[in-house]
């Protein structure tokens, strides 16, 4: 009876130590708000611009609360990326799309936040015209990048060429990006492509994101020597003497004013050495470096050619998310 006791009573501290250990857990877990659902609405309007359709694109995201959700959209066509834009404080996105000749199937999908569920809009349907002259469009994949201060990322740009079979020379096609906040950049490799004559297969470049993480310290002063003693040895008589003629000239003029001009000129040597930049770089060292500010960054990439007298340009859109 004894050793039955005893095993019960061990039986009952396990468990009423189960149950102490999970009840912090639910609380915890009863704390954590989950993630709302939320709903993406996708409206397409289409207009003709000089011989292409451009598609005007609006999205809105909403959570199950009914209240706006934040983060990037990124809009898809027939499931590739062509473009992202960041949601702004009512949940809403707008971007103008330069379309190539025939039929889009434009769909936008919403990446989600801590707060938020990700989601996607019903596909709506889009007919662009041919192109009549030599053309071309952009599209960046993945539309959306997030890093951290010193990360970098990579994306792919890519040029379709349109009607390229009119061409009488192959066409060149410069990318830039534009839009990034403090101690960001972004580089192209390669920054030029070349669209030759009868071209349909879409051309590439990688682009690559960099940001900057901040310094934990300031680099050591650089090391200087200390004051020449012979350098004073002529400074100090020579300010001495100098003072004794001001304090002696005050029968002559011109003697006067000669000692005035000196002891200006002395006082800015000396006072000039402390105040100018190599100074304050030998005797504190460089400041330390920012990192990249947190946030969410709509950035534009562009896509430039020309035959000399015009010149063509399209451009599309991105998000990075600096966390």
């Amino acid at each position: 009876m004894r050793g039955i006791f005893r095993r019960g009573l061990r039986l009952d501290l396990v468990a009423g130590l189960g149950i102490a250990l999970a009840i912090p857990a639910l609380a915890v877990a009863a704390e954590t708000p989950q993630a709302l659902a939320t709903q993406t609405a996708l409206h397409a309007e289409t207009r003709d611009r000089g011989g292409r359709t451009q598609a005007t694109v609006a999205v809105t995201v909403t959570g199950e609360d009914g209240q706006p959700a934040a983060g990037a959209v990124t809009i898809n066509d027939h499931g590739k990326p062509l473009t992202g834009v960041a949601l702004n404080a009512q949940g809403q996105a707008k971007t103008v799309l330069a379309l190539a000749g025939g039929d889009h199937l434009l769909r936008a999908v919403y990446a989600g936040d801590a707060t938020h569920l990700a989601s996607s809009s019903l596909a709506s349907t889009v007919h662009a015209q041919v192109a009549s002259t030599p053309d071309f469009s952009i599209a960046v994949a993945p539309a959306t990048v997030t890093l951290t201060p010193g990360q970098s990322g990579s994306v792919v740009a890519s040029v379709t060429p349109e009607y390229a079979s009119a061409l009488t020379a192959p066409m060149f096609v410069t990318l830039s990006c534009s839009g990034f906040p403090d101690q960001a950049s972004c580089s192209f490799t390669p920054e030029n492509i070349e669209v030759l004559v009868g071209a349909t297969a879409p051309l590439t470049s990688t682009m690559v994101i960099t940001t900057q993480a901040a310094s934990t310290a300031s680099a050591a002063p650089a090391a200087h020597r200390s004051a020449n003693p012979i350098a004073w040895a002529f400074l100090l008589p020579g300010a001495l003497g100098l003072a004794g003629l001001a304090w002696g000239s005050r029968r002559r003029r011109w003697l006067s004013r000669l000692s005035l001009v000196a002891l200006v000129g002395l006082v800015t040597v000396l006072g000039a050495t402390a105040c100018n930049p190599r100074y304050n770089y030998e005797h504190h060292g460089p400041p330390p470096n920012p990192a990249t500010p947190a946030g969410t960054y709509t950035l534009l990439v562009t896509a430039q050619s020309t035959n000399g007298v015009t010149a063509t340009t399209h451009s599309t859109s991105m998000v990075l998310t600096v966390k």
